[in-house]
């Protein structure tokens, strides 16, 4: 990657801070490109690598949401506090701060494009074009998908997932283990561990108040506040151009993405052959490349 004009900052929101770098130049021409990170409760570090498409001249924007990472932590919040208008609130205050709320893309992987797919169904006037990167239109059709795929891991993970989430004791090593293995073939295949998802991991693990909130202890036991959450009904309002894509392995399944592509006025579906869920780590060129291609049509 070249070396780019960086920026780090902090935005305000209701009294707590929103940490953002921003790479390249807001003022090239190109449309400025926001990620919006996964979890609820990940921080940018997993989705580090679409600030290579600065290389194009486009400027790009990572934040830690608030809760998580640089940003301000609040580990007495509960469910309550933790919802999805929260985050809306704290997109749309960074886009004000940093001065692009008239015009810009937004990329949400995962949990992000949860949020970005909440944001733009809301027709914000400056949202130019929209990645749903690895991301979900139902979370029943999550639990779905995931209740599949644990069909297909041997039979003692299995045994041992069943045992302990029944128990209440998900944070038994040997429940740590079993997820391991389901996060090995579904969320990132890559081995061992690139250190950018570590440190995403270590920091969910260190404060993992909004994750297990809103989620619950792994991605494939969900039984946090996001538990009944649906867009389905209301994708028909967004008006930006979509990109929807997930990886053949993927935690999001078909079915995950499907209603984004039956649903999404303008929209353009793709599947990375050899990716999870993290094609901008597993196939992270040809990700990016699609990505760099996609928003170019709209600079």
């Amino acid at each position: 990657m070249t070396a780019h004009a960086t920026t780090e900052g902090f935005s305000d929101y209701k009294g707590y801070r929103t940490w953002y770098r921003v790479i390249g130049d807001l003022d090239s021409g190109k449309l400025p490109l926001v990620v919006a990170h996964g979890g609820p409760g990940c921080t940018h570090d997993y989705v580090d690598s679409f600030k290579e498409l600065a290389d194009t001249g486009r400027a790009v924007i990572h934040y830690d949401q608030i809760g998580n990472g640089k940003s301000t932590h609040l580990p007495d919040k509960g469910g309550d506090f933790w919802t999805v208008d929260f985050f809306l609130g704290e997109l749309d205050a960074l886009l004000a701060h940093i001065g692009i709320a008239d015009r810009y893309a937004l990329l949400g992987q995962s949990w992000g494009g949860i949020l970005s797919a909440e944001h733009a169904v809301r027709r914000p006037a400056g949202l130019k074009a929209l990645i749903l990167a690895n991301s979900l239109a139902s979370m029943a059709l999550w639990v779905d998908g995931a209740l599949q795929l644990r069909a297909g891991l041997p039979a003692d993970v299995q045994s041992a997932l069943d045992r302990h989430e029944a128990a209440g004791t998900t944070d038994h090593p040997d429940y740590v283990a079993a997820t391991k293995a389901f996060y090995d073939r579904h969320v990132c295949r890559v081995l061992p561990t690139p250190p950018e998802v570590a440190r995403t991991f270590a920091a969910i693990d260190a404060d993992p108040t909004v994750y297990h909130t809103m989620n619950g202890p792994n991605e494939f036991h969900v039984i946090g506040t996001m538990r009944n959450w649906t867009i389905v009904d209301r994708l028909h309002l967004i008006e930006a151009p979509t990109l929807a894509f997930r990886g053949f392995y993927d935690e999001a399944t078909e079915a995950c993405v499907q209603p984004f592509l039956d649903h999404i006025p303008d929209v353009e579906g793709m599947v990375f052959p050899n990716s999870s869920h993290m094609p901008h780590v597993e196939e992270k060129d040809d990700c990016l490349a699609a990505v760099g291609r996609f928003l170019a049509r709209y600079d």
